[in-house]
This record gives C-alpha cells, sequence and structure tokens, in this order.
C-alpha cells in the first residue's frame, strides 16, 4: 500500500504544513519516565559507532543518569574518548525569561570554567532563543548519517525531577514524563533540525559561544535512513517565525519556510483531536490554549470518551492566568469540560518510602487517539509552546505500538491490566477508578487503587 493510501486509510491526517514530511517504514518505541528512558539512551550512546549529538534545554548540576553512568558531562566524554563525534547544542538563557538560572547550563564563565576543569572533549554550541522564549527541544541523534541512525525525541529534563521510576514509589519530588525512540527514515529529520539549529546557532560567533568548535558548519543529510519497521511516523516542530534563515530541505520534502514560522505541532494536535472517532487521552503539563479546549468541547459532543492527565499542582503559567480577569472567559470554558459525562480530567500521587501519599508532577507531553494514533514530544498544550518556544515532537500512526503504549500508561496509573479492554472500555474504567480515588482522598481514606484521581476543571488551578 503507497504512504497516500495508508494516510486515507486513518481517520488522524499528518500536517501538510510541516517542515518535514510523513515518512513510513520506521520503528518506534516509546519509553515511559526517566529512569527507563535515559537507561535505553546510554545504551544507544555505548554502542554508537561514529557520532552522538545531544540538543539540551534545561540541565542542572545534580543530574546523573541511571545504573552508575554519571553525568551527562560524563557520557559525552566517555563517547568523544573512543573517538566519536560528540556534539552538544546547549540553550543559553536569556534575561527576562523568568527561568532559574542554576537549571540552564548557559555557558557563562562559571559554566565554561566547570568545561575547562574537567578537560571536556566533546563540542558544543549555544543558542539563544527569541526574546523570552525558550529552546525546548529535548533530542537525541546516535550515528548520524550511519546504517543505525537512531533518534530521540521526548520532554524528560536532565534534572532529578526527570529521574523517575516506573510506578513513581519510593523517593519524592518525580515527574512522569516520556521520551520517543526512532530509527528509519523519520531520524534524518531529527538529524536535519539538529543540523539547522547547529548552523544557525545565535552565540556560535561569540567568543563564549562555543566549546572545541572549529566554525566549520554540518552537512544538511541528502537521504533518508534507511527502512527499519512498519510505522507510519512524521517529526513535528514549533519554530518562531525568524528564527533560523531558510535552510536546505529534509530529502524527500518540500522546501520549507522557517522565516515564516513552522506551528505543525499546533496543527496536528487540532486536527488529530477533530480526528477522534472514539477515545483521546491526553498527559501534558498544561491544557491552556483555547483552541484545544473548544476541540475537546468538540469531540466529547461527538461522544468521544476523552481523558486529561495534567499536574494536580498546576504548573506556574497557569496559576498566574488564573488571577487574570482577562483569562476568566477561558477557565470558564476549561470548566465546563466537566459538565460532560464523558470527560475526565485527573492527577496522580504516590506513596513514598515514608508513607506519605505525595502528588506526582505530570511533565508529559503526549497525546492518543483511537489506540491507533500517537504524538510524543517536547510541546505543551499552551500558547508559548505553540507559538513561542522551539519545539520537536514525532507523530506517528501504528494501532500496535499505540495500544501498548495506553496499556503500559494505564498499567503505571490505574495498577491494572487494561490489555483485554478497547480503547473506550479502558478510558472509562480510568474514570471510574480515579473517580473512587477522589472521593478516598476527600474522606481521608488511604485505600487507592493506583495513582490517578479526578480532579474539577471549575476549580484547576486555583
Amino acid at each position: 500500500m503507497r504512504e497516500a493510501d495508508i494516510r486515507d486509510a486513518g481517520a488522524i491526517a499528518f500536517v501538510d504544513a510541516s517542515s518535514y514530511p510523513m515518512r513510513g517504514g520506521n520503528l518506534v518505541r516509546p519509553l515511559i519516565d526517566g529512569e527507563p528512558a535515559f537507561r535505553r539512551i546510554c545504551e544507544a550512546v555505548e554502542a554508537a559507532e561514529r557520532s552522538v549529538w545531544v540538543t539540551v534545554a534545561f540541565l542542572t548540576a545534580d543530574f546523573q543518569m541511571p545504573d552508575g553512568h554519571g553525568s551527562l558531562f560524563d557520557v559525552l566524554d566517555r563517547a568523544a574518548a573512543r573517538g566519536l563525534e560528540v556534539r552538544a547544542l546547549f540553550w543559553r538563557d536569556n534575561e527576562g525569561s523568568g527561568f532559574r538560572k542554576d537549571e540552564v547550563f548557559s555557558g557563562f564563565a562559571e559554566h565554561r570554567a566547570f568545561l575547562t576543569a574537567r578537560g571536556a572533549a566533546f563540542t558544543a554550541r549555544w543558542d539563544r532563543a527569541q526574546k523570552a522564549y525558550c529552546h525546548h527541544q529535548k533530542s537525541w541523534v546516535i550515528d548520524a548519517g550511519g546504517a543505525g541512525e537512531t533518534a530521540f525525541v521526548g520532554g524528560i529534563n536532565l534534572n532529578t525531577h526527570g529521574m523517575s521510576v516506573p510506578g513513581h514509589g519510593g523517593h519524592t519530588h518525580q515527574a512522569h514524563d516520556l521520551y520517543v525512540e526512532v530509527r528509519g527514515p523519520c531520524a534524518v529529520d531529527v538529524r536535519h533540525n539538529f543540523v539547522q539549529r547547529w548552523n544557525e546557532a545565535s552565540e556560535r560567533e561569540l567568543a563564549d559561544g562555543a566549546w572545541l568548535d572549529d566554525g566549520r558548519d554540518l552537512a544538511f543529510p541528502s537521504a533518508a535512513s534507511p527502512a527499519r519497521g512498519a510505522t507510519l511516523a512524521q517529526v513535528q516542530r514549533t519554530v518562531r517565525a525568524g528564527q533560523y534563515a531558510d535552510g536546505q530541505a529534509s530529502p524527500g520534502g518540500e522546501a520549507f519556510a522557517v522565516a515564516g514560522g513552522d506551528l505543525a505541532v499546533f496543527r496536528q494536535y487540532r486536527q488529530a483531536i477533530a480526528g477522534a472517532r472514539r477515545s483521546i487521552y491526553i498527559e501534558n503539563q498544561a491544557l491552556g490554549t483555547p483552541e484545544i479546549v473548544e476541540d475537546l468541547h468538540d469531540a466529547l459532543a461527538r461522544g468521544v470518551e476523552v481523558v486529561c492527565l495534567l499536574p494536580a499542582d498546576a504548573n506556574g503559567f497557569m496559576r498566574v492566568a488564573r488571577q487574570s480577569p482577562q483569562s476568566q472567559p477561558f477557565f470558564e470554558r476549561l470548566g465546563a469540560l466537566g459538565d460532560h459525562p464523558n470527560f475526565l480530567l485527573a492527577g496522580i500521587a504516590a506513596q513514598g518510602d515514608d508513607g506519605v501519599r505525595r502528588n506526582v508532577y505530570v511533565h508529559a507531553k503526549a497525546m492518543l487517539i483511537d489506540d491507533a494514533w500517537a504524538t510524543i514530544g517536547s510541546c505543551n498544550i499552551g500558547g508559548r509552546s505553540f507559538f513561542g518556544d522551539t519545539e520537536l515532537n514525532l507523530s506517528f500512526e501504528d494501532a500496535a505500538v499505540v495500544g501498548d503504549l495506553r496499556r503500559d500508561l494505564l498499567a503505571e496509573h490505574l495498577d491494572r491490566d487494561t490489555s483485554h479492554l478497547s480503547d473506550v472500555e479502558a478510558l472509562r474504567l480510568y474514570a471510574r477508578i480515579a473517580r473512587a480515588n477522589r472521593q478516598a482522598l476527600d474522606a481521608g481514606e488511604g485505600d487507592w487503587q493506583g495513582l490517578a484521581f479526578a480532579l474539577d476543571p471549575k476549580t484547576y488551578g486555583v
């Protein structure tokens, strides 16, 4: 079956106005929570034969990879010591962004002194986003251009919160999150994104804007990675208008006008929700865009079962917006989602080693539709991520992969095996368990099923 026929056969259309085309032949592997995700990334780095490229958004000094692999710098320097080409593209924070300075490796004097002291052997460039925005991409490209080219796309930060364990039990202050591994033709688009950002990195010509860099640009890829599987997928981005000059097109795709901006993730979310026929399952750090809220209302009115998992303790952007009179119409529409019987807003909480149940911060950025289509990446459902920050997602259509992802996520959140249930039945079970847990929480009872509990959309973020 031709890719065009495969696309027409599904209800969820991929995005036409995107930097990168839809591609078949991919092997896609979702990775749930930080410890398993970074374990797999470290395995890929250790098996690499030619190169390791990484884009970094947030990084704290105490971050450690699992299984004794050490810091990010340890992982990169070991790869460089084996003779691999190792490149790191760091975001340089802007004044006024509102982010903590100790969470960003901006390449300032203290950071360069740190690299000097350890004799860092990898190459780096720093890239500053426009205005107060963030280069929020968190990608890895292993063996770029080689037969085994492998890419990772996701939203997990390089901090202690991101190093979460499946089930989120034990230590506190964990964040639930996701990565996705892709091998096959779409890996070339993750590479293309890195090359474009590397070549156009804003600080590259400044005295403190690079590390061990000879100043030469990378070559854009000229051919897609070979097929590795059967999954139809598309790499999608947010790139703010004017952030980068137009570059060479990705292999097999149209030339793209990055100077005019790329809003593929926003467009994909809207198209996917509009195409849903049975179920929508969302995990995100926020639900802060009027268009998406209205699209969910439309889906609910069609009878689609919808579950949205958000942080039980709403993020700062939503809490601040709650205080603004101009935002009240939006929050009224958000609250009205709860008037639909087929809608659930939920959070998760887990017991620590001390027996105390604490809210688990949901940092994931994923959506699953009809047990057949999904997106995973760095992009939040909010105006900042959709229109300002630089983001990267992988969307894919594969009933086997998406069905397994749904079952694995719900096994963690509900402590129930839903493999024998349809997507609709599974989300209805999610709602029943989450509402029962909410009743137990309100009654001061500690006997829960799993982690999920219902939230009130009308008061969310108060």
